[in-house]
Formats: C-alpha cells, structure tokens, sequence
C-alpha cells in the first residue's frame, strides 16, 4: 500500500544520502515539501545537501550514520521520530562498492560491502517496518540491475545486490497481501554518479559506469513516486530492462555479453593506485550528484542496448 497520508506530510528517512543517487532523491523529496531525514557517513557533505533541501522549503534532519553499526541506524530511527512524530517512508540507498578480481579482493573489504550493502538494509528494515506497521508506510530499497546478473570485478557488490533482492522478498512473503508496509526494491542500470572515483579500487585502472550513464535525478524522479504507487520490483534506467530480460530468457547468452562488457569498463590511459576508497572513510566533497561521465556513454550505451537485445531475439528464435 501506498504512503498513508499526502507526500507533503509524510516523513522519509533517506540514508547515502551526501552524493549521487541519494542527494539527487532528498532533492526531489524536498521539493514535494515531505519532511526529511538525511543519512550518511560523511557530515561536510550531508549539510550541503541538507542546505539545499532547506533552500527549497524542506524541513531536514541531518543525523551522521553508518548504516553498518546497528546501534547507529537504531539512533537514527529514534531521532527521526523524537523530531518528527513518525516515520512514513524509508529510502535505504547506502552503498559501497570496491573493483578488483573476486578471489584477490581483502576479505575484510568483501565483509565491508556486505555490511554497508546488505546487513546495513536489514538493520534499516528491522528499525523502519515496526515504526510504519503503526499506520501504513514504504520501505525502499536501491538495489541494482546487477541483483539478476553479474559483471566482473564488481564481485562483492554483485554478491551485495543478490541478497539485497532476497532480503525485499523475503519480507514481502513475510509480512503477506494484508501488511501495511509496502517493501519495493528499485534496480537502476548504470548511473551518473562519483560512485566510480569514490569505490575501492585494486584493479590499477579508472572504472566507469557501464553505458549508458543515467541521470541521477531523473532516477530519483521515478524512485520517490514509489513512496505513493509502489511496486515489488522496478527497472530505473535504460538498458536495465534488457539486461534483466536477458538474464532469464537467455541466462548463458547475457552472461557472455556482459563478461565483455565488464572488460571495457575501465577508462583507458588511467592508472589510480590501490585504494580503499570510502570503504573506511566517507566520500570526499563537494556534494556533487553527477559524476561526468553521461556525455561519454551515451553512444556506446546505445550499441550495447542494441546489441544485447539483438542477439537474444536471434537466440530465442533459434531455440
């Protein structure tokens, strides 16, 4: 079910939301005049954005949290209701990510996506859920199109994202028809955002988004009406669509695509050292939602798009 009451009563907790995705959803939020809560690791960065929301008639909450300490999201909860009464909807939209082959990458970083990614969506629904029974609500999760497939090097947050889809399923089948949550899992395709420079990195050369690069805001558009049509599972992007019917009507096919794929993703002639990247330490500023990279991929990101349904259609029909 919907939000309960109008988005311009309702109160959202947004968390990852200093940059990119996040920020570009706290914007469109405050513009629909909702009172917001603003999550993130980084507190230079979550004012900016919190600033910008206030500039646009928003009542905002800036509450620092990492959404990997349980304790730290139970605060939020908390805050979030001593301030505001209520909480109505919940955007988990944290995400960390780091590049490299699977089986090189530190553990301990393969355990940090997990905890950011995955267990940091589970301690967000074990706070939000209860709250929201109370009186109807919306528990988004941003997952991504990488939740029905895979590429390489991007191996922990792939893992990440498979059990993010689990998680939103398994607590729609839980709570069943009748629950006054409704739980959506949104997977965008490749976006426009610093995640690419902000990431881990042990490959010794500069990922880039997959094209083509999407338009945070435009995104976050289609993401904030999920808090008053929501829907089980939803593609934010072009190509996603493809690549999410690619991956079931011809699994070994889409693979095979997206392995080359995945090998074009680096830019070429750039070679960043080894880095942690905000695995440890929150993003560095400016808030910027952009990342730069749109105008490259657009092209490319037709041929892919083109190219990948192509050849499942010519597979189909061979079958």
């Amino acid at each position: 079910m919907p939000l309960s009451r109008p988005l311009s009563e309702s109160v959202v907790v947004v968390t990852g939301a200093s940059s990119g995705l996040g920020a570009a959803i706290a914007g469109r939020l405050a513009a629909s005049g909702c009172r917001l809560v603003l999550a993130a690791r980084g507190t230079d960065t979550l004012h900016q954005v919190a600033v910008r929301c206030r500039e646009r008639g928003a009542e905002v909450l800036e509450v620092p949290a990492d959404v990997a300490d349980q304790a730290a999201v139970a605060r939020l909860a908390v805050r979030a209701e001593e301030r505001f009464g209520r909480v109505d909807g919940w955007i988990h939209n944290a995400a960390v990510a780091e590049y490299g082959p699977l089986l090189d990458l530190p553990i301990d970083d393969i355990r940090r996506v997990m905890d950011v990614n995955l267990f940091g969506a589970l301690h967000c629904a074990r706070e939000a859920v209860p709250r929201m029974r109370r009186h109807g609500g919306v528990l988004v999760f941003i997952g991504s199109v990488l939740a029905e497939t895979t590429v390489p090097f991007q191996g922990a947050y792939t893992i990440s994202k498979h059990g993010l889809a689990g998680l939103a399923g398994t607590l729609r089948q839980e709570a069943g028809s009748d629950s006054t949550v409704s739980v959506c899992l949104a997977l965008p395709s490749s976006l426009d955002t610093p995640l690419f420079r902000h990431a881990g990195n042990l490959t010794g050369r500069q990922p880039r988004p997959i094209p083509p690069a999407n338009p945070p805001d435009r995104v976050a558009g289609r993401v904030v009406r999920l808090l008053t049509s929501p829907r089980d599972r939803v593609y934010l992007g072009r190509a996603g669509r493809t690549v999410g019917w690619g991956s079931r009507l011809a699994p070994g096919l889409t693979e095979r695509v997206l392995r080359q794929v995945g090998l074009r993703q680096f830019t070429p002639g750039e070679r960043p050292a080894p880095t942690r990247g905000n695995l440890s330490r929150p993003s560095p500023g400016p808030a910027h939602v952009g990342g730069g990279w749109r105008l490259t991929g657009l092209a490319a990101g037709a041929v892919f798009t083109a190219g990948l349904a192509a050849r499942t259609l010519y597979r189909l029909v061979r079958s």
